[in-house]
């Protein structure tokens, strides 16, 4: 069946340049209507960086991932300092079907980058840019964890471009957000996916859409227990090792908690919604439904 997939997959694909296909929208409500000006244009500006700018060192052989960027904008200054709140989200077909599935949906509080009204966009993955690189960071990021869910470890080389991103902020005067600290930063997430103690978490992040697309095409049962083992996988490695707080973890459940439970609803065992509650917490309330529901 992966090699089947392979092969098809490799022989309907279709060559693009770039890889995304981003959407972006833009909230300006909480700064002043005096400063709004200042950013007239600037969510076409990020979308079409997005959207045709090369991330890959090799020509893309697959259909652009689909993705979004919401930006918030939460402080402006006229001259050209701006802080966002950002949500990132990304989601991939399964196999064989108009059904997509999430696979990231991260919320980015701490974006403080420049901006001049008019100003062009430049990639250059070698020097800094509060602005560029994080959009590249955000796209390696996207682009890794698509891979991932394809092609076990197939995300590996734009994680490690997202590394070295990293690497470059905290030295930056833009360093916030980028550092490991609080509840959520770009260094930790991209620290932990490459650190081989997530390994195991990376096999199974692989083998829950595979169980998706083998669910939708093969076997329903045979799917949902490949759903099942990712979980126990997971479970077995944050026995091992602590996982409290994970922002890989917590990354991987707000992406996939509601179509865990569409997956897994009729599954005879239900025991597998309490592990779910041990692993998950902040999730148990759509796992509590199904266990009152049952």
């Amino acid at each position: 069946m992966k090699l089947f997939i392979a092969v098809v997959l490799f022989l309907t694909s279709i060559t693009f340049s770039q890889e995304l296909n981003c959407t972006v929208s833009l909230n300006l409500d909480n700064i002043p209507i005096s400063n709004r000006d200042l950013l007239s244009g600037f969510d076409k500006a990020v979308s079409d960086y997005m959207n045709k700018t090369r991330f890959s060192n090799s020509e893309w052989q697959n259909d652009r991932i689909d993705c979004a960027l919401n930006i918030l904008i939460l402080t402006a200054s006229n001259d050209g300092n701006f802080s966002a709140q950002v949500i990132v989200t990304s989601q991939r077909p399964v196999y064989k079907s108009e059904k997509n599935l999430q696979v990231l949906r991260i919320n980015d509080a701490n974006w403080s980058f420049t901006y001049q009204k008019g100003q062009a966009l430049v990639s250059n993955q070698s020097n800094f840019d509060p602005l560029t690189s994080f959009l590249d960071y955000y796209a390696d990021i996207i682009i890794g964890f698509n891979e991932d869910s394809w092609d076990e470890f197939g995300g590996t080389p734009y994680f490690n471009r997202a590394f070295n991103i990293d690497n470059l902020a905290i030295s930056s005067n833009f360093s916030k957000g980028w550092s490991r600290s609080g509840l959520y930063s770009r260094q930790a997430l991209v620290e932990d996916i490459l650190n081989d103690k997530y390994r195991p978490f990376r096999e199974a992040f692989y083998q829950y859409y595979y169980g998706i697309d083998y669910y939708v095409n093969v076997d329903k049962k045979k799917g949902q227990d490949k759903i099942v083992a990712t979980i126990q996988t997971i479970a077995s490695l944050q026995n091992k090792i602590d996982l409290i707080g994970s922002i890989v973890l917590r990354t991987f459940f707000d992406a996939n908690s509601g179509e865990i439970v569409n997956y897994l609803k009729d599954y005879p065992d239900k025991s597998i919604f309490q592990l779910l509650k041990k692993i998950d917490p902040p999730h148990s309330a759509k796992y509590d439904a199904v266990l009152i529901s049952n």
